[in-house]
């Protein structure tokens, strides 16, 4: 699954872990195509890209199903790494971003 741009996040509004990543792409200044999840009623679609946890958020990028909040987040990040960095470089700062994240 991909949008004209390349990617698509499913997801449900009120999900923190959602907006953690929402957040994360809005300051990176990332376009992406929005597919709301119904959490009651789960489609096919999140079944099959996340089958162990079957949770969103997942992201779909270039062909690629990258699901859990903190993992897309660093995968963001290393893929977009020519926009505004969403963790620090030094690995202590970075632990603690993480923790406080």
């Amino acid at each position: 699954m991909t949008s004209s741009n390349g990617q698509v996040l499913l997801d449900f509004w009120v999900s923190p872990f959602g907006q953690r990543v929402r957040i994360a792409m809005a300051e990176k200044g990332i376009e992406y195509e929005y597919k709301e999840e119904d959490l009651f009623n789960k489609s096919e679609l999140l079944l099959k890209s996340n089958p162990l946890h079957k949770k969103v958020p997942v992201l779909f990028h270039d062909g690629k199903i990258i699901c859990e909040s903190l993992i897309i987040m660093e995968y963001i990040d290393e893929v977009w790494s020519d926009k505004v960095k969403l963790l620090p470089s030094d690995s202590y700062q970075k632990a603690q971003a993480r923790f406080l994240s």
